[in-house]
């Protein structure tokens, strides 16, 4: 699949941006570019909490894809931003088809990276006769042995940037850096949860590439940092409300008929590749697409090229 090297397409504007009220207290944005007639998509960011931005839109040709992409609840531009009242990976599902039923789609491509692979994947088990197809990335099962591995088995291969994550945290806390994260992140002065939010976001974003990025000039927005990193915490503190489910035994089981391309960096130190491998085995049928000289990020140029193979392979498969 990955014989040509594909490039993101060229910047495109949205012709929809709107926002549904999902329940009481959250209201949730999408928005809608390509083709008004193409084959509808739907892009699932990760995080959880980090919201979707522009280069997302850029996976797909838009000639052929009408390209919808949302904000998670408490992320983005959805509001109450950093809300985690009635936030869990359910209330997600329900968001997503709430949003297909409201633009009057049948059925959908779901496209989703990290966090994104995992609500992909449960949006699928739940309305599997409204999928054509899955592109997951980065994957992430949300399993205890995932989330050890991201709040402290990483360190093995990244000791500087756990060591300033853990040096931010007063003495004894330090033993246990996500209660101490939460404690700080979720107070209500802005002195505290603010700087906090930022060094928690940091860790993450410093073990993303296989290869180091230079450092970002864009000037941090705290209230962002702050809703991303308890949108984030949140999910960890309660493994992501999948709790006891088998995700690879339920997709082994619903999603053998489901078109999926599968796309993995062989380095990844977010989401180790052991498990894009698992899933692979539960779904044989499934194509896993190894890049070997990348980690998580979906924007080092191999995974980049990767998931637009892949999504110029399912245009051959409407």
């Amino acid at each position: 699949m990955q014989a040509d090297i594909y490039k993101l397409y060229p910047e495109i504007d949205t012709f929809k941006e709107s926002t549904i009220k999902v329940d009481d207290l959250h209201e949730i944005y999408y928005e809608v570019c390509g083709n008004p007639d193409g084959v509808p998509v739907v892009f699932l960011h990760g995080g959880p909490g980090s919201g979707c931005n522009p280069a997302q839109r850029r996976f797909f040709d838009p000639k052929h894809y009408r390209i919808i992409l949302l904000d998670q609840r408490g992320c983005g531009r959805s509001k109450p931003l950093g809300e985690t009242t009635n936030n869990t990976i359910d209330d997600l599902v329900h968001d997503i088809d709430l949003i297909r039923t409201h633009l009057g789609i049948d059925r959908w491509l779901v496209f989703g990276g990290s966090w994104g692979s995992t609500l992909g994947i449960a949006y699928a088990l739940k309305h599997t006769q409204h999928v054509t197809g899955l592109i997951l990335r980065g994957i992430f099962l949300s399993r205890n042995s995932e989330l050890n591995w991201f709040l402290n088995d990483v360190k093995a291969f990244y000791p500087e940037p756990w060591e300033v994550l853990c040096d931010f945290l007063p003495g004894e806390s330090k033993a246990n850096p996500i209660n101490a994260y939460e404690k700080l992140i979720f107070s209500d002065d802005a002195a505290i949860n603010i700087p906090a939010a930022i060094q928690w976001n940091q860790f993450e974003s410093s073990i993303m590439t296989l290869l180091p990025r230079p450092a970002s000039e864009q000037e941090v927005d705290g209230p962002v940092e702050l809703a991303r990193a308890r949108v984030q915490i949140h999910y960890i503190q309660q493994q992501c409300f999948v709790g006891k489910r088998d995700l690879l035994a339920e997709a082994k089981e619903k999603l053998s008929q489901v078109p999926t391309i599968i796309v993995q960096g062989r380095y990844d130190m977010v989401c180790p590749p052991i498990t894009a491998w698992e899933l692979k085995r539960a779904m044989p049928h499934a194509e896993l697409h190894f890049v070997d000289d990348a980690g998580h990020s979906a924007m080092e140029a191999g995974t980049t090229s990767a998931l637009i193979a892949a999504t110029e392979k399912f245009k051959n498969l409407d």
